[in-house]
């Protein structure tokens, strides 16, 4: 079996002023891209499409934000933007996406100059709460079509509390090409049936920094800089050594899971407070942590574990965003990437009086 495919994430800044985003955005993509290796006229490319989804959000929407990052594998580099809004939202994604499609007046040439000009594209708005849209960028030659991208199984956003520039939220994904933990279930799925112990697994970590700016931001990057050179394959051998890390810091909350997709299950072991759920086409299960703070206090570990939904996901995010989002109120949510996803529900569920971390993991499975 093939192991899932994971992206590294590395953000690196939030445009949220409308009346300087298209220009200031513009700037910082051709500079991005040309500084991870993309070509001069590739660059152009992306800082054009850039450039459109920042006016469009300029002209038709209400709180728009965009965010522009790297994107890395083991041996590429790419370019990925998202825009998140609050409405109006579009009634016929399809048209509004079509050239010569405006409400505002003017070509209507924007967001069909995104699809056609990124690698990967995804979009989803709902009338009257808003819109996600998120497109890589790739290196490809001058003149030739989109590639499809890089698909990864799992994505997430940090977004730093109003007046900070550095968040205290952070997060990572792995994949453990190993296989299955020993405990007491053995080599089984969450249905009974047997599988390979060479069965690759995902695993996830999310980390709260305690309070807010560079010394939480410091206590979180601590915790995924251990996440991701540990050797421990079970979210309670991985927390303890996060637990360790994280001496001599803030601390935080913070909670890993480990997703067997052929097992068929999660374990999940947190502490703090991380809202932990397990998302189903018709389901939702949350995740429980135990009260305390890595770092500092932190006892009783207890990992939980529960069945894989099929077709499901699971999200983790800190108290930056409310745990009263509804799924169901936002219908098609399952059916896109991990990044829109992650996006919809920061735009739902994010408040602005706290750093705010999400991440989601959603495969075939």
């Amino acid at each position: 079996m093939t192991g899932p495919a994971v992206l590294d994430c590395e953000d690196v800044e939030w445009f949220r002023d409308a009346a300087e985003m298209p220009s200031a955005a513009r700037g910082a993509a051709a500079t991005l891209a040309r500084r991870i290796g993309l070509d001069g006229y590739r660059a152009s490319e992306v800082a054009l499409a850039v450039t459109e989804a920042a006016t469009n959000l300029q002209r038709h929407a209400r709180d728009g934000a965009l965010l522009l990052r790297v994107l890395r594998t083991s041996d590429r580099a790419g370019v990925e933007f998202l825009t998140v809004d609050t409405g109006p939202g579009m009634a016929d994604v399809e048209a509004a996406l079509a050239d010569g499609t405006s409400s505002g007046g003017t070509l209507g040439i924007g967001l069909g100059a995104v699809v056609r000009l990124a690698d990967a594209f995804d979009v989803h708005s709902l009338p009257g709460r808003g819109t996600v849209l998120a497109a890589q960028f790739w290196d490809r030659p001058a003149g030739s079509g989109p590639t499809g991208g890089m698909a990864s199984v799992s994505s997430g956003l940090t977004r730093p509390i109003s007046g900070e520039t550095s968040c205290g939220d952070a997060w990572a994904v792995r994949v453990d090409e190993g296989g299955g933990t020993e405990d007491a279930i053995g080599p089984r799925s969450a249905f009974g049936r047997s599988v390979p112990a060479s069965e690759p697994a995902v695993l996830v970590m999310l980390c709260d920094g305690l309070g807010h700016g560079p010394l939480a931001a410091r206590a979180a990057g601590a915790a995924v800089t251990e996440f991701r050179r540990s050797t421990d394959r079970h979210p309670e051998g991985l927390l303890r050594r996060i637990h360790v890390a994280l001496r001599g810091t803030r601390g935080g909350a913070v909670a890993v899971a480990r997703i067997e997709p052929a097992r068929e299950r999660v374990l999940y072991c947190g502490i703090g407070n991380v809202n932990g759920v397990l998302l189903g086409p018709d389901s939702r299960k949350g995740l429980l942590s135990a009260p305390g703070i890595v770092g500092q206090q932190m006892r009783g570990l207890r990992t939980f574990e529960l069945p894989l939904p099929p077709g499901g996901a699971l999200v983790m995010h800190s108290d930056g965003l409310t745990d009263r989002w509804k799924a169901d109120e936002l219908p098609g949510l399952l059916r896109h990437t991990p990044a829109v996803m992650a996006g919809q529900l920061l735009r739902e569920a994010g408040v602005r009086h706290d750093d705010a971390g999400i991440v989601v993991v959603k495969g075939a499975w």
